[in-house]
């Protein structure tokens, strides 16, 4: 196997991506595990805590190793300090949660994407002159289907990931579907264990379920 050299193609391709964060370097992975076998194949860490470089570093050893056609990529990346540190690392892209322009230039000079995340038309709309392909919407939840069917057509060329609030269940997936996201990142209602599991099962099985009510 070898790996899609655009990140933008396996989204569209593989359009359910989770977003997650543990200080436990053997968690992470094994939830990475999880995700892989469920069909995930884009996968976002979140720099949200003191190990998550060291944590990042040890995704990527082990995706290099096992999971190579597999795009992992960071995200709650705010200064261009931390995206660089995090692209020389290694990452496939970065994520934003705020739009900066010294960001775009920072990833457009090493060839890695950029995903910022917007909240308002001003914000989306100095993304797509920063050259951002797919912007995230966050938080998901709180803007809402309504917000993404109306500024849609503002911007026929851009490509829309709600994250923050996405649901697990059919009726909200299918909802941001028609109103035309490209993608649709899941973090904590992804991840909430049942109670009384003893491995990542219960992991692989949602995401081939959210896999499925994707692609229908």
């Amino acid at each position: 196997m070898t790996k899609e050299k655009n990140p933008l193609k396996v989204i569209q391709a593989y359009p359910v991506i989770p977003v997650y964060y543990n200080e436990d370097a053997d968690t992470c992975i094994e939830v990475l595990k999880a995700s892989y076998a469920g069909g995930i194949r884009v996968f976002e860490f979140t720099n949200r805590g003191s190990n998550a470089t060291e944590n990042f570093k040890a995704l990527l050893a082990y995706r290099n190793e096992h999971f190579a056609d597999m795009q992992l990529g960071i995200g709650t990346i705010k200064t261009v300090d931390q995206a660089e540190a995090y692209i020389k690392i290694g990452a496939d892209f970065i994520v934003s949660p705020i739009v900066r322009a010294d960001l775009a230039k920072v990833c457009a000079d090493h060839g890695v994407m950029w995903i910022p995340g917007c909240m308002t038309p001003t914000e989306i709309n100095f993304a797509e002159e920063l050259g951002a392909p797919l912007v995230k919407l966050f938080p998901g939840d709180t803007l809402g289907i309504g917000f993404l069917k109306a500024i849609k057509p503002l911007f026929p060329n851009l490509k829309f990931m709600p994250t923050g609030g996405v649901d697990v269940n059919k009726e909200n997936i299918d909802n941001w579907l028609n109103a035309g996201v490209t993608a649709l990142g899941f973090g904590s209602k992804l991840f909430q264990q049942p109670e009384g599991a003893v491995n990542y099962n219960w992991l692989t099985e949602r995401c081939q379920l959210l896999i499925k009510l994707v692609n229908q």
